[in-house]
């Protein structure tokens, strides 16, 4: 099922990439190479609305769809992948306070966040917990009209520069993942810490770090969705979010592609331009296709939740899982096709291989999306 898109769709799409081209894009390398965090191109992105493409109106978005949100992601990703974290992380912020906030807390924190005012950040991951969401430690109590939450949270993005943090915690420690609950806590609450930044392979320009709660009180208000079962609302979030993911992953691979085209037609060897063997051409065709399919597989997985289909779980981890596995084979071929040049820091393939690499791990490694998919297939 091919998807067409609108013309609002294409002028969205083109929108992004023009600025990314023009303004992300000769930034990337500077970023990557000083591990510096893109709060220039944050600001931008906020300034034409990339923050809330999708978000209601009524909350700070333009009301826009999921595909064309996509289409945002990959443009920016394709350009600077660091900066599309921003994007991507700001998504799965703002998932579970659309899907189970009240209309308060949506106008509260899901405003600023769509707006581009504040970044936000999503605590699920802890040291000892990983895919398994119900072996999380970080348990919160609650005492009268207040919640107490202790823990650990790792491998938290924009941990530090985030002014909004959705964490996950038990509040039933009996129930595993029965007793989980979402809570929003904002910085500079008591109690909320952040420790040591992650030095990372890759998406230099995007913080990685420890979130810490020792006796981090939150009133009751800040309770997301209804106790205990905040575990609905985490799977619903990543059905959303998971497209996001495959997109940004595309566009590493679509910057990777065009990079080597370029290359390939510039570079000779005997006597002759790598395009004209075959070999290369073989490769050329197989990295557009891989990457083409993946476009349409990402599209399909986000109008599914625009429509609100059935079977949205299944094609969110499908389009995550194939084009982040896309990612990395169209980033380690364009590496190869390179050479020697494509293992030098000079060119860009470097960087997008090390960067492609992140999106079959975060989200749900593509392990775990294999697990879901089939487990789709045999009920």
């Amino acid at each position: 099922m091919t998807i067409e898109l609108s013309d609002i769709q294409i002028m969205t799409r083109d929108m992004a990439r023009k600025l990314a081209d023009k303004e992300f894009a000769p930034k990337a390398a500077e970023i990557d190479r000083e591990e510096l965090f893109p709060w220039d191109n944050i600001k931008r992105m906020a300034e034409y609305g990339l923050f809330g493409i999708n978000v209601p109106e009524e909350y700070g978005g333009t009301g826009g769809d999921m595909v064309s949100h996509t289409l945002v992601i990959e443009e920016v990703a394709r350009a600077c992948c660091s900066t599309s974290v921003a994007l991507t992380t700001q998504a799965l912020t703002m998932a579970p306070i659309l899907i189970a906030g009240s209309h308060e807390q949506k106008l509260k924190y899901a405003t600023p966040l769509a707006e581009g005012k504040v970044l936000g950040s999503f605590g699920l991951t802890e040291p000892g917990s990983g895919s398994d969401s119900g072996s999380i430690k970080t348990f919160a109590v609650k005492e009268g009209n207040d919640y107490f939450i202790n823990g650990t949270k790792c491998f938290i993005t924009n941990a530090g520069e985030s002014e909004i943090y959705v964490i996950v915690a038990k509040t039933d420690r009996s129930k595993g993942v029965k007793g989980i609950s979402l809570f929003l806590v904002e910085k500079g609450n008591p109690g909320l810490t952040f420790g040591k930044k992650e030095d990372k392979m890759g998406i230099h320009g995007s913080v990685t770090r420890e979130v810490i709660l020792t006796d981090c009180r939150v009133s009751e208000e800040n309770l997301l969705g209804i106790e205990n079962e905040g575990f609905k609302v985490i799977m619903e979030t990543f059905n959303h979010t998971r497209p996001c993911v495959g997109a940004q992953a595309l566009g590493v691979a679509q910057g990777a592609f065009e990079a080597s085209l370029q290359y390939v037609q510039e570079r000779k060897q005997f006597g002759q331009t790598l395009s004209s063997f075959q070999i290369v051409q073989a490769m050329l065709a197989d990295m557009a296709t891989q990457i083409e399919a993946a476009r349409q597989l990402i599209h399909l997985a986000a109008s599914k939740i625009d429509r609100g289909d059935s079977d949205v779980a299944r094609y969110a981890s499908m389009a995550k899982m194939f084009a982040s596995d896309v990612a990395m084979k169209v980033t380690t071929d364009a590496v190869q096709l390179h050479g020697g040049y494509g293992y030098s820091r000079e060119y860009p393939v470097e960087r997008m291989m090390r960067d492609a690499k992140i999106t079959q791990i975060y989200e749900g490694t593509n392990q775990i999306q294999r697990v879901i998919i089939s487990k789709s297939l045999l009920i």
